[in-house]
């Protein structure tokens, strides 16, 4: 193992610089979409396909991507994806139509699905030394981690001062820079035995990967219903026909052999837990201060700062903490202290409730960022160099339908909460969300609005405080699990290709 230089630490900072990016774009629209709305006038189904558009490709092609990154170069793959989301950030910025940005937020999804990957899985060839590694995949993570909360921050800022494209063309520089620095900076690597790529197993990876989203956030919009049900069904279906086919193939594009070891399946399923139970507090969080409290959207991004600095340290953090302390061990306190801010969000109310938010957030927001550090690591060390690339798409696609599994299940026990506790008088807007209760409460004289709206936020914070409950038993359990289940493993991967020759060196 070599020890990294400067010229290798610089790489880093231009590997992690695509990162922040893709995370701030997934919570910057939020912020444009009613502005974007008022100029573009999309109707209510186009305004959710310019909103998931990005996400849904971006999760249903990363396993593709990683894979086709190992075959063809995974620096050519990110340069290329560089290049596709710079453009399409133009693109989103200049649309002059509905369908024009939903085209756009399309390919900016497959762009980051080509960023993604190739970012974590180059991170493993340019560092080699165990710690170093650790620490660069950490600053990964902080980036990743930090992005999501910088979005509603920036967001807020450029929409004050320039219009709605200004939060997509905050990339082009970006992107631009990564294209100059990267062929200098970053090595090429690639598996030197990739075999056939496979067309069948892209589609049915994208056939598998996009119904299971799509139903998770049909089901969160509106409940349990025949078409989310039936998406997700049909998603498994098709997962179930792309596993057999990868058994069957001599060159699979997903090799199974990498979750025979425990450590990787075993991380992979840590970090999917750990982001499901942390996005349930990006969906419920900003909702309680602006709704409950009454926070304008810039200010209470601004109370979540805190969370945000405490996921940086604490995942930067992680790879000093790693020279000193098991991994299994950090990994299960990451999670129990997560756990703990679940359980200080049970103590918000209406009246007086952000000391025990912030605290519950900023306990969440270092808990899990520290075991994502470690066990992403932990996934990508694991999986032989050869297939860095797959082992990235395979743990980012665990995040991103954790994420979504997240929002969808514990914000769906909350949105349930609220709708029993509401009295049965409230209109069909009021008993659908909080935010179509303060919309209704404006329309109505004051005593009754003062009525629904008491009623409406007492049921909002009851629905968050039964989800804290759920989320913090989760990831008690998590943590647990994980502990036991890394601490007794040893095994180390062994897949076809290496019991069938001698393992060669990547380039």
């Amino acid at each position: 193992m070599v020890e990294a230089g400067r010229r290798e630490w610089v790489a880093l900072g231009v590997l992690t610089l695509p990162v922040l990016l893709i995370s701030v774009d997934m919570t910057v629209l939020g912020f444009a979409l009613p502005y974007l709305s008022e100029d573009l006038a999309p109707t209510g189904a186009q305004q959710l396909w310019i909103v998931d558009s990005y996400g849904f490709l971006l999760a249903g092609l990363l396993i593709t991507m990683g894979t086709l990154g190992d075959r063809i170069g995974r620096r050519r793959l990110l340069l290329a994806g560089a290049a596709a989301f710079g453009i399409a950030s133009i693109i989103a910025a200049f649309s002059t139509s509905a369908p024009m940005l939903i085209a756009a937020r399309a390919l900016l999804g497959i762009g980051g699905a080509t960023l993604m990957p190739s970012t974590l899985s180059l991170i493993r060839t340019v560092f080699t030394d165990d710690r170093q590694r650790r620490i660069a995949i950490a600053a990964w993570a902080a980036a990743f981690s930090g992005g999501m909360a910088l979005g509603p921050v920036l967001g807020g800022w450029l929409l004050e001062h320039f219009w709605w494209g200004s939060v997509f063309l905050i990339n082009v520089p970006v992107m631009v820079l990564l294209l100059v620095l990267g062929p200098i900076l970053l090595p090429e690597a690639r598996d030197p035995n990739p075999g056939r790529f496979d067309p069948l197993s892209a589609v049915l990876s994208l056939g598998a990967v996009l119904p299971v989203v799509y139903g998770i956030k049909k089901i969160a919009e509106s409940g349990p219903d025949l078409l989310g049900v039936g998406a997700i069904l049909l998603g498994f279906a098709v997962g179930v026909r792309f596993v057999n086919r990868q058994r069957r193939l001599a060159d699979p594009m997903l090799d199974l052999d990498l979750f025979r070891d425990r450590r990787f399946s075993v991380s992979v399923g840590t970090n999917t837990l750990g982001v499901f139970a942390l996005s349930s507090v990006f969906f419920l969080a900003p909702q309680y201060l602006q709704l409950v409290l009454g926070m304008s959207p810039v200010t209470a991004a601004l109370w979540m700062l805190p969370a945000t600095a405490a996921g940086v340290v604490s995942s930067l953090g992680a790879a000093q903490l790693a020279t000193r302390f098991a991994v299994p061990h950090l990994i299960g306190v990451g999670l129990l202290t997560a756990a703990a801010g679940f359980l200080a969000l049970t103590q918000v109310g209406v009246e007086s409730g952000i000391a025990a938010l912030v605290v519950g957030f900023v306990l969440v927001g270092a808990g899990v960022p520290l075991s994502e550090a470690l066990t992403t690591d932990l996934a990508i060390s694991t999986a032989p160099p050869r297939r860095a690339g797959a082992a990235s798409g395979i743990s980012e696609t665990g995040f991103e339908l954790g994420g979504a599994l997240g929002v969808a299940v514990l914000g769906s026990v909350a949105t349930a909460v609220y709708r029993a506790e509401l009295p049965g008088t409230a209109s069909a807007a009021a008993r659908d969300t909080l935010g179509g209760a303060v919309a209704t409460a404006r329309q109505l004289p004051p005593a009754q609005a003062g009525e629904l709206l008491g009623s409406a936020q007492q049921a909002f914070v009851h629905g968050m405080q039964v989800s804290a409950v759920l989320g913090a038993v989760l990831l008690a359990y998590t943590a647990v699990q994980a502990m036991l289940l890394l601490r007794t493993s040893r095994e180390g991967y062994r897949g076809r290709h290496e019991q069938r020759c001698p393992a060669r060196p990547t380039p």
